[in-house]
């Protein structure tokens, strides 16, 4: 990171106009104070090239680089004041397509301006990132001139410390303590040496290889750093060039903030709070010391990870790399070749923008992938603020879109009293969703029933209140509609009100037919499966049924925990008479309740539902095999009359010879003696009951067989109503 960072140090304080040593000042300080302040473990800091436009233009708004000092210094200040204040939070607020799109922008970036560099062709400064150039030109002008315009020598070294790089990557020597920069910068310095001792005109000049500000010491660097005119702040224009460089250095680095911890391989989340308050005092004392205004920097983040670092350790070494190596061994610095340093860089956007982030991003589909490209091209032809925030209108559109297109859900519920549209709110429902709740109400049918449901939703505009209280009060009398509202809260000034009979009544009822129930009881199980469960107001039911009961069906289950009849069927309180018994076995007090709930409380369909994987069957084959009672074997004394029952749907040589061959097997043995026990239940429930018998002769009633499967959730109907 220290090799990387060095160049780029030096390359931003030239684009911004700035003496190169504040470059290396901020540098100094991103590594050694703002990394142990900031709470990030992988997040390097310093003079950031999104920064340069800022930079220069205020200094020419302050008229010198002194009065801007002042102004980093009261930027920081005003960054900590924002970390105190929490303003983090904005963080919070980036898509993750946004931010996806600006690690891949990042990525083309240093691919697009590094290729020069690596080739020998560097016009344009290393730290600049932007599109259009101080010299004029823009990043693709300057590539294409990069064609015609290069250095043999810095192209060789380019492309042996590139292919050396992508070898590294691939083989076991990726896992070795010594890193892949130094050695690609070892080799690329013993190359260009080696050119020059035989004299090779190949041999790479100044001009393609490290330029640091040679000092003799300490005390030669402090004279040489700029010093902050403390007068200036008197100066009105002070305070809104702080303003300026705070803002635009705090969204830049709560967005690399963002980025850098999708790239950290333990995905640890960093405090952006105290980001904040870190950065402020970094740009304080960068701006005491004469340094550039510090943010979290992506590129030297990027390096960091990729490079295998875990904390902020590494950070810290590159901050002392910098202010040692600057101030006692320049002159090796400057033999490093730019072109080696460019590769490093090379591999880096390469891994940034992979082309499998690309295919990720289509497959998630247009309103994930548009967003992304948007944000990846505005700020490769822009800078990374304004192509963050074009990325952002683009996924604004996109949720705004979609939010006027759907911003509701419409359900059609079949309830035994009849069918109900249920219109669903979002969480929030503002202005712009007017038109779309207007033509879901103009399509409820006359004389149909409406439920408004806001359980869901946090905030209603006054707009859409008004719409609703005309149509309940004025639209909905005149085309003979019921409105149920549903969820409001007390602050609208609207009370929830169900019209609908969302229970079975006396007059629901006697309406039904069996094959009615049937279908009913077939479409809850449907809407088990898929969740889209009935709204119930439960509290209602439990009142509504206090004073009697008139249920529509009477069902025989096993006790198993895992078959909850009113779940599987999403009935209502009220709504079946439930009988539960270990094996859904049918004996004479079980037949008094069932002939009770027809022939007395009204009941119209009988269904005997036995289910998958039961373990009163399967206790019952093992038993059958080893020809042992239930009461012996348990020391249970009342199971041998269940046990004895399911036994009876056993029928002697279906079971595979000897051993079972496969768990699969067995199970699928008991599976089909427990459908073989709902079958003999139903035929004993008709030959034993004379009142059922005649119940369902007449046509009054059904009686129906079905097996649950546990595992999916779906209840198959083995028998139709007699007579169909």
């Amino acid at each position: 990171m220290f090799l990387v960072a060095l160049p780029l140090c030096l390359g931003i304080a030239l684009a911004s106009g700035a003496p190169m040593v504040a470059g290396v000042v901020s540098g100094v300080v991103g590594g050694l104070l703002v990394a142990w302040l900031s709470g990030s473990h992988s997040s390097v800091s310093g003079p950031a090239a999104g920064m340069v436009a800022v930079v220069l233009a205020q200094v020419a708004a302050l008229k010198s680089y002194e009065a801007f000092l002042v102004a980093v210094i009261l930027a920081g200040a005003i960054q900590i004041v924002l970390g105190a204040l929490r303003a983090g939070f904005i963080s919070a607020f980036f898509p993750s397509n946004v931010i996806k799109g600006l690690l891949a922008a990042i990525g083309v970036i240093v691919i697009l301006k590094q290729i020069p560099h690596a080739i020998g062709h560097d016009a344009d400064p290393d730290g600049e990132m932007g599109f259009l150039q101080p010299d004029g030109r823009n990043t693709l002008s300057e590539l294409f001139s990069a064609l015609f315009d290069f250095e043999p020598g810095a192209s060789l070294v380019g492309l042996l410390s590139l292919a050396f790089l992508l070898v590294w990557d691939r083989s076991r020597l990726k896992n070795s303590l010594v890193p892949a920069p130094l050695v690609v910068v070892l080799l690329g310095v013993a190359v260009n040496l080696l050119m020059k001792a035989s004299g090779s005109p190949w041999a790479i000049g100044t001009s393609h290889l490290v330029q640091v500000p040679t000092v003799t010491g300490l005390g030669e660097l402090l004279q040489a750093l700029p010093s902050p005119d403390l007068k200036a702040f008197g100066n009105p224009a002070i305070v809104m060039a702080a303003v300026t460089i705070a803002a635009v250095a705090s969204l830049e680095t709560l967005l690399n903030l963002e980025a850098v911890d999708k790239l950290d391989p333990r995905k640890r989340v960093s405090p952006p709070n105290r980001e904040l308050m870190a950065q402020g005092v970094g740009n304080m004392v960068a701006g005491f010391l004469g340094g550039l205004p510090i943010t979290s920097v992506i590129v030297r983040s990027s390096v960091n990870i990729n490079a295998g670092a875990v904390s902020r350790l590494s950070a810290f070494i590159h901050g002392a790399l910098l202010f040692l190596l600057v101030l006692f061994a320049p002159r090796w610095l400057n033999e490093i070749p730019l072109a080696s340093l460019a590769a490093v860089l090379l591999v880096t956007g390469l891994k940034l923008a992979s082309p499998a982030l690309f295919r990720q991003m289509w497959s998630e589909g247009r309103k994930q992938f548009v967003p992304f490209i948007v944000t990846v091209a505005a700020i490769v032809f822009t800078d990374l603020l304004v192509g963050v925030l074009i990325g952002l209108a683009t996924s604004l559109g996109f949720i705004l879109h979609s939010n006027y297109r759907r911003p509701l859900l419409r359900f059609l519920e079949r309830h035994v009293s009849g069918e109900v549209l249920r219109i669903e709110f979002s969480n929030q429902v503002s202005f712009l969703n007017r038109a779309a709740l207007e033509r879901a109400l103009d399509s409820v049918p006359a004389n149909g029933h409406v439920v408004l449901d806001a359980r869901n939703t946090d905030y209603i505009d006054p707009d859409i209140l008004d719409l609703i209280e005309d149509f309940r009060r004025q639209t909905a009398p005149a085309r003979s509609l019921k409105v149920s509202l549903v969820g409001f809260k007390d602050r609208y000034v609207m009370e929830d009100q169900v019209q609908y009979v969302d229970v079975t009544t006396r007059e629901v009822q006697s309406q039904l037919t069996p094959e009615r129930v049937l279908q009913f009881l077939k479409e809850g199980n449907e809407r088990f499966v898929t969740g889209r469960r009935l709204t119930r107001d439960l509290s209602r039911q439990v009142d509504a049924t206090s004073a009697g009961q008139y249920p529509m069906a009477v069902v025989l289950s096993c006790i198993d925990s895992r078959s909850p009849v009113e779940l599987i069927f999403d009935l209502g309180v009220g709504d079946a008479f439930v009988i539960r018994i270990a094996g859904n076995v049918a004996k004479e007090k079980v037949l008094g309740s069932m002939e009770f709930a027809c022939a007395v409380a009204g009941s119209k369909l009988v269904l005997v539902m036995g289910h998958t994987s039961c373990g009163a069957v399967k206790a019952s084959v093992e038993l059958f095999e080893s020809g042992t009672s239930a009461s012996k074997a348990t020391g249970c004394e009342h199971l041998d009359a269940l046990v004895n029952e399911i036994q009876k749907s056993i029928v002697p040589g279906t079971k595979p010879h000897g051993d079972w061959l496969t768990p699969e097997m067995k199970l699928a043995y008991v599976d089909s003696v427990a459908t073989r026990n709902v079958t003999r239940t139903i035929e004993y429930i008709r030959s034993a009951s004379r009142t059922l018998r005649e119940l369902e002769a007449s046509g009054k009633i059904a009686i129906v067989g079905s097996m649950y499967d546990i595992k999916t959730g779906k209840v198959a109907f083995l028998d139709a109503p007699a007579g169909r």
